[in-house]
């Protein structure tokens, strides 16, 4: 087959842990498992959160590249500075307008295949943030980003008006309680009965929202959970039908994968009363009171409005004293070491960027098993239960991520890939087989040993450990190299 000849279809599962797919549950994944490629050992990128993980697949690049450096964080570039939510899809485009188009501190897929005359298109159930994050210039190349739910996200208007007149309307967002099955179905259809037939997008990305807010609100193993895993396999079957009957045909290559993986929370912690304590004053927004900014999330960033050495040190040294943290992370002192005794480098976790916090950490996890009889068990800092699912951190199961890949371009059909591979490794191999230049920010690799023909590269691999200590506190970063490529596999840290 030719070059040009090829498409891809990259279908998202948001937090599906690789360990809940089985054929009971995801009969429909599993049956591309039988005609595709499994990749054993797929991770995300740090912090394991939606809205750094997808600029990451966009942009083949880890967030010290991109620039998304969380679902939430403090742009010290203005004054005064201000707290930003990733989750709003118009305060998003104001950014990249009033920036100039750097959002993004990398060129994304859409932006590259629009400069070859291709064409990206998303369909996705995510937050409206999220499906912007997937394509954030979609208007301006006149290219299809379609929400099952929020209108803003929605471009062109006329496709949107086209689809709804052919399958319904745009759905209203279920009560964040209610597992989310009419807006899966409604994307599924959108792509099935209008998309694809008319448009014929060269890469489409079909985003399924779920089974990641359902984890947050009734547990990663909960009946809703499963339910809801059920329901987007089966959108996906139809998905797959098609495939089967008409999209093979067509050159498509489908990648199936997912942001993260959740585990379950089974300690509340107050993060702000452990740094009050401590004489700091901390708060959620940067405010003229507000020494610190907790922002808001599972993984831990801490911005300090006089980010000098002594300071930053001083506040390492009161969350290590605390048994809810975990791995720390500050700016590099040298190639391992951060500027904070006990601190790593965050460049070891590729989170080096202007926007990064001056402090991030990961709550301390562990491997207990959860009610649902789940590996991964967390402290936790929100106003829910115990019991409920959780991710931004590096425990494996955070970072394990589904990979399947099946089509014309993959060799070994049914075998599983024990090779690491990473969300970060998904466009550049796009890009390979349609034939355009990687951007040399993108730091994912080509999968080569995935691709026709048969025969297996040889590739070196080898384990990278690092540590650091203060006092009884202690962690270890574990990574993995694959040639010139780094993946993280996990934090761990103890008193």
């Amino acid at each position: 087959m030719l070059q040009q000849e090829f498409r891809f279809l990259i279908v998202s599962f948001d937090g599906l842990r690789p360990d809940l797919i089985g054929p009971t549950l995801t009969p429909n994944l599993c049956r591309l498992k039988a005609a595709g490629v499994t990749l054993a050992s797929h991770r995300t990128v740090y912090p394991s959160e939606t809205r750094s993980a997808f600029p990451s697949l966009v942009t083949g690049a880890t967030t010290d590249r991109h620039g998304m450096v969380g679902n939430k964080y403090v742009d010290r570039s203005v004054m005064p500075p201000c707290y930003i939510d990733t989750s709003d899809a118009l305060l998003l485009r104001r950014l990249d307008l009033e920036s100039g188009g750097h959002l993004y501190s990398a060129p994304s897929l859409g932006e590259i295949l629009a400069a070859s005359r291709r064409s990206l298109a998303v369909l996705a159930t995510n937050t409206p943030g999220t499906t912007r994050l997937f394509h954030h210039k979609a208007e301006d190349f006149g290219h299809v980003r379609l929400s099952g739910h929020f209108r803003e996200a929605c471009t062109p208007d006329g496709v949107l008006a086209e689809i709804e007149t052919c399958i319904g309307a745009l759905t209203p967002v279920p009560p964040k309680k209610e597992p989310d099955r009419i807006g899966q179905d409604w994307i599924t259809s959108a792509f099935l009965d209008v998309v694809w037939p008319k448009y014929r997008p060269d890469v489409t990305i079909l985003s399924y929202g779920e089974p990641d807010v359902t984890s947050h609100f009734h547990g990663t193993g909960a009946e809703a959970t499963r339910s809801i895993i059920a329901h987007c396999d089966q959108q996906f079957g139809r998905v797959f039908d098609w495939w089967e009957a008409e999209g093979r045909q067509a050159g498509v290559q489908i990648f199936a994968i997912s942001d993260h993986g959740h585990i379950t929370g089974h300690t509340r912690v107050a993060v702000t009363d452990s740094l009050r304590a401590a004489g700091f004053s901390p708060g959620v927004a940067p405010a003229p009171d507000v020494d610190v900014v907790v922002v808001p999330g599972q993984v831990g960033a801490l911005y300090l409005a006089d980010p000098d050495e002594a300071k930053v040190a001083r506040l390492v040294g009161t969350i290590t004293s605390e048994p809810w943290c975990g791995p720390v992370f500050t700016r590099a002192n040298d190639e391992v070491n951060g500027i904070a005794p006990g601190s790593l480098s965050n460049r070891l976790v590729f989170a080096d960027h202007v926007r990064a916090p001056d402090i991030a950490f990961s709550f301390r996890a562990d491997n207990s098993i959860d009610p649902f009889d789940l590996v991964g068990g967390t402290f936790y800092d929100n106003d829910r239960r115990a019991g409920l699912g959780l991710h931004g951190g590096l425990h494996p199961k955070e970072l394990g991520a589904l990979g399947i890949v099946a089509g014309s371009a993959f060799a070994n059909i049914g075998s599983a890939s024990s090779l690491p591979s990473g969300i970060c490794d998904v466009t550049p191999t796009i890009l390979h087989l349609l034939g355009i230049d990687a951007p040399p920010t993108m730091g994912g690799r080509v999968l080569h040993e995935l691709l026709q023909p048969a025969s297996r590269p040889k590739i070196r691999c080898r384990d990278e450990i690092f540590a650091a200590r203060l006092g009884s506190y202690k962690q270890v970063l574990r990574r993995v190299a694959v040639g010139n490529t780094r993946y993280v596999e996990s934090g761990t840290a103890d008193n």
